[in-house]
């Protein structure tokens, strides 16, 4: 009978990396709370300032940064009237090849087409999700915005601006853009682990933190509502008794600033 190996079981190193990339997420999620705090207020106090003035809001991702928009869209829950900003073939995943979305994320020019074309108009409110804020996509989007007299949340990691360069022709960054800045805290390259026997950087946690801060960012702006006397525009799940019923009433009540339905 062979001799038993000192080394440990693969399933318990497994379970310590688990572990490891969940305190990593922790100790991000527990930065945000503590240094975005002022941040969180006042891109909620925006939101509710534009809900209260019948504005309306939008969100936009690409790549990966497309699952913490879509998280904000008819959600329950969430507030009805977040509609999502589509770019067809930004996400990536959706087409092949899959590294289309991050060519079309460089191309010049693409945003003012697309805000050019949506319903987007001043006194809107339109959250930008971009991990590194360097692109042209999401840099050129909120410039225009902007011009359009549209207020920009801008999502994005600080620490891209100093540790790499602009890849736009305006030579900045998503941060230089916005009225309100929500600072992810994620390190550039997005990986919270190394290990030895693994040649690059893994597990990415992104897309956890991003979409804890805008839902607190969301959660705040319902409370700011409901300070002013205003009742939160809010969706229930269909999952549960009367959700249909009380969510028909929102989608008709605000049919005018959601687009998602049409």
């Amino acid at each position: 009978m062979p001799e038993l190996s000192d080394s440990k079981p693969t399933g318990q190193q497994a379970g310590q990396l688990a572990g490891q990339f969940l305190d990593a997420a922790i100790g991000l999620l527990r930065r945000v709370r503590d240094e975005e705090a002022d941040a969180v207020t006042a891109a909620a106090t925006l939101i509710a300032d534009t809900v209260a003035a019948e504005g309306r809001l939008f969100a936009f991702g690409a790549g990966h940064s497309s699952l913490a928009a879509q998280d904000l869209v008819y959600r329950a829950g969430g507030l009805a009237l977040m509609n999502l900003l589509a770019v067809p073939g930004v996400v990536g995943v959706d087409v092949m090849p899959a590294t289309l979305g991050s060519a079309l994320e460089r191309v010049d020019g693409l945003a003012t087409a697309v805000l050019d074309t949506s319903p987007l108009r001043s006194g809107d409110v339109l959250v930008i999700i971009s991990l590194s804020g360097r692109n042209a996509l999401p840099v050129e989007m909120a410039l225009h915005a902007r011009a359009l007299g549209v207020r920009v949340i801008g999502v994005t990691s600080v620490a891209y601006a100093t540790e790499t360069t602009p890849r736009n022709s305006s030579g900045t960054f998503l941060k230089d853009h916005c009225d309100v800045v929500l600072d992810s805290k994620i390190a550039p390259g997005d990986a919270e682990l190394t290990l030895d026997t693994i040649p690059a950087p893994f597990a990415p946690a992104s897309t956890v933190v991003t979409s804890a801060l805008l839902q607190s960012v969301m959660a705040t702006a319902a409370g700011i509502l409901a300070e002013r006397g205003i009742e939160p525009p809010l969706l229930r799940s269909g999952n549960v008794d009367g959700g249909h019923d009380w969510n028909a009433r929102i989608l008709k009540q605000y049919g005018d600033r959601i687009f998602y339905e049409r």
